[in-house]
């Protein structure tokens, strides 16, 4: 029988938020940053694309994190290349971490220059005024975002660059969340004809769980007339995040409604966000759909766990076995 398990339920509502929200002039929006604010509101720190083609990021707030948005009349975090000139086309895909040490939100996102992508980084209390601390990776570099805690007395950033090794995650330290080093290969894209080869990212930041940190991470299968872009899980260890302690096998989610198979750029679930209900195991999934929209999808955290045991393996053992 042609059955999986479902992890991730569609809202109805979907997709949640679309152009036509919003009360300015743009293209599209998606790839939103999100989080609970202290009122236990959501907020999404949007990836909004003008009409020019370029990005910058707008918050919208719900008091339940599903409609009723109410959306910064003007935009939020712009790129400012006068300052910062690795923002000169634009920033994109925030990803927000709370960082209880410093009683901030930490944004870490995209900036693009003429050099390509790299990573940039903010702290912001309200989501109205930002300490930008400009380029931290130097492209081509992305999808990062930072740790909630120290690891080891450093800082700690999950980031995906493009090295001749390929497009892999790594995970680099820092004493002062300026200065990076100790640069450490976390999971690497497989080879051949898998969902996730040649090319993998992370997605939202990282799920600490007392297992370990749960990441939900992106795979780009390229095919003949266009990408896909599906989602994977892997556990890593708490007090050694570079170590991959369990990896899925297959994909979990993946492009399937009209409003994810069509838009700007067609087959995409681009999740850069997600907030924790109440329970402490219902996971809110804000995701960009063919990044034209944002939707939204439900899961539980249990259950995410628990399929990476029925599901995954040990890349200790997979790789000594792929060896012989």
């Amino acid at each position: 029988m042609n059955q999986h398990e479902t992890l991730f339920h569609r809202h109805p509502a979907n997709p949640i938020l679309t152009a036509k929200e919003w009360p300015y002039s743009m293209n599209s929006v998606f790839n939103a940053g999100a989080t609970l604010l202290q009122d236990g509101s959501t907020l999404l720190l949007c990836r909004v694309e003008d009409r020019r083609g370029l990005s910058h990021l707008c918050a919208a707030r719900s008091v339940n994190g599903v409609d009723g948005w109410q959306i910064d009349r003007e935009p939020t975090l712009m790129p400012a290349p006068d300052q910062y000139p690795e923002e000169l086309w634009g920033i994109e895909d925030p990803r927000i971490t709370y960082v209880p040490e410093l009683k901030q939100f930490s944004v870490a996102y995209t900036s693009y220059s003429r050099g390509g992508p790299g990573v940039s980084l903010a702290l912001t209390k309200d989501f109205r005024t930002f300490e930008r601390f400009g380029g931290i990776m130097s492209p081509d570099d992305k999808d990062a975002a930072l740790l909630p805690r120290r690891v080891n007395g450093f800082w700690a950033l999950i980031h995906r660059p493009m090295t001749p090794l390929g497009a892999h995650i790594w995970i680099s330290y820092s004493p002062d969340l300026r200065h990076w080093g100790n640069h450490k290969l976390m999971l690497e894209a497989r080879r051949g004809a898998w969902w996730d080869a040649n090319k993998i990212g992370m997605s939202p930041p990282p799920i600490e769980t007392s297992r370990g940190w749960l990441m939900i991470y992106h795979g780009v299968r390229r095919t003949p007339s266009s990408s896909i872009y599906r989602l994977g899980l892997a556990l890593f260890d708490l007090q050694e995040p570079e170590k991959c302690l369990v990896r899925g096998d297959s994909w979990m989610f993946a492009p399937e409604a009209d409003y994810e198979r069509h838009g700007d750029v067609q087959d995409v679930v681009f999740p850069c966000g997600y907030t924790v209900a109440s329970d402490g195991d219902t996971l809110n999934l804000y995701y960009g759909a063919a990044d034209s929209s944002i939707a939204l999808a439900y899961g539980s955290i249990r259950c995410l766990l628990a399929w990476l045991d029925a599901n995954g393996h040990s890349e200790h053992t997979h790789d000594r076995r792929l060896r012989k």
